[in-house]
């Protein structure tokens, strides 16, 4: 049996002494286009040089029929959710367990985000508990694609279907996935993606919406190109909008960045499954299921469990402590959305009523058992990932 004072925080050695791979990672390309773009003097969003190659390579690679770039995800949510007919007061139900941009995009259009519990399995939308959570205000649906796994797009779109419901993806973290061999994007009626310093594709701030729909996509492109319509005049503003657009800059970088994410998606996806491989066998620590229609998992984030019987009896900060101390740095993640007294607060403004929720596994996920990796350290060699899972193995054995 390991004793606790083997562990590097009580002066034993560490597993990991040298650094994972950094990110962003870049090169000549990026600098390349950059400098592209200096010298067009065209920088902003009107210049329209790199913007259009790297929409329409955004939008191929998910199998989507249009892209829109903007400033970056959290306004995407707005826009996407306006254009798709979602308007003030209307509920708009998403899971508890995502970032609060999910949540105070739909706030910023006025719209009241309505929160359901996460399948403990997976920590993605309980798609029964959404049908549940369905009244006549009802008008839309955000499935969030955590960690870069697409949710139960499946179930959700019958869902939708069936009570007349938007179905949006909130794709931030889930760029180049794909559910039963269809990307993400064209899974829902309309969906977004961020480009924020720490996604797969960083161009230091940026979004994107996708959408199948012609209609979806002129609205979104107006509202966030003042109001004009393709094709118009300059000063022909048909619709209320902001200039929310994207600059060339960052559609360069954003080039760059996706010459190399077909490679690194596969470098992700080989080194997550051999680390969900080593971490089954460790007692204590519990893998998250991958629904087997997966087709691509983006892997913005690992996410792996403390098994209940341990985190009852430990906290999980002293477990992240210990872990990275080892020299593999781990994040506690979310906490819930539906404990959040501003965006609970905010919401009872709009909608003259406070609520509360009832999100169980959320609460254990979030204050016990949820650890987070982040994508970068997937982006290493297979001794890279045996270090990682002796890591967690030396951390989970000291509280036997």
């Amino acid at each position: 049996m390991m004793k606790s004072g083997s562990l590097a925080i009580h002066g034993g050695q560490p597993v990991r002494t040298k650094p994972f791979p950094e990110w962003p990672i870049f090169d000549e390309t990026e600098e390349k286009l950059l400098m592209e773009v200096f010298r067009s003097g065209k920088w902003g969003g009107t210049g329209r040089i790199k913007l259009p190659a790297f929409e329409q390579q955004f939008a191929d690679l998910h199998g989507a029929k249009h892209a829109v770039s903007v400033v970056n995800g959290t306004v995407a949510i707005t826009l996407a959710l306006q254009a798709a007919g979602i308007q003030p007061g209307d509920e708009v139900i998403m899971p508890s367990y995502t970032f609060i941009a999910t949540a105070t995009a739909t706030l910023l259009l006025g719209a009241i985000p309505v929160f359901v519990d996460v399948e403990e399995d997976t920590l993605l939308l309980n798609p029964e508990l959404v049908e549940e959570a369905i009244t006549p205000n009802t008008k839309g649906i955000v499935a969030v694609h955590i960690a870069g796994a697409p949710a139960n797009m499946t179930r959700l779109r019958e869902i939708s279907e069936k009570h007349g419901l938007v179905l949006m993806e909130d794709a931030a973290q889930a760029v180049g996935a794909s559910w039963e061999g269809r990307g993400v994007g064209t899974l829902g009626d309309v969906a977004t993606f961020s480009l924020q310093s720490s996604k797969n594709i960083n161009a230091g701030e940026g979004g994107v919406i996708l959408t199948n729909s012609d209609r979806i996509a002129d609205m979104a492109w107006s509202l966030s190109n003042c109001g004009r319509i393709k094709n118009g005049a300059w000063y022909q503003h048909e619709h209320v909008g902001w200039n929310f657009r994207m600059t060339e800059f960052q559609a360069a970088i954003g080039l760059g960045q996706l010459s190399r994410l077909g490679q690194q998606n596969e470098t992700r996806e080989r080194n997550a499954a051999r680390l969900t491989e080593l971490l089954s066998a460790i007692p204590g620590i519990v893998t998250v299921k991958r629904d087997p229609r997966i087709t691509t998992h983006a892997y913005h984030l690992y996410m792996f469990k403390l098994d209940p019987a341990l985190a009852v009896r430990i906290e999980k900060s002293d477990f992240m402590e210990k872990l990275t101390a080892e020299g593999v740095h781990a994040n506690p993640g979310y906490i819930p959305l539906h404990l959040n007294e501003a965006i609970l607060n905010d919401s009872a403004k709009r909608s003259g009523t406070r609520r509360t929720y009832s999100c169980p596994v959320t609460e254990r996920m979030c204050t016990r058992e949820v650890i987070w990796l982040h994508q970068n350290l997937l982006l290493g060699t297979e001794a890279d990932v045996d270090d990682i899972a002796r890591a967690i193995a030396k951390v989970a054995d000291s509280y036997v």
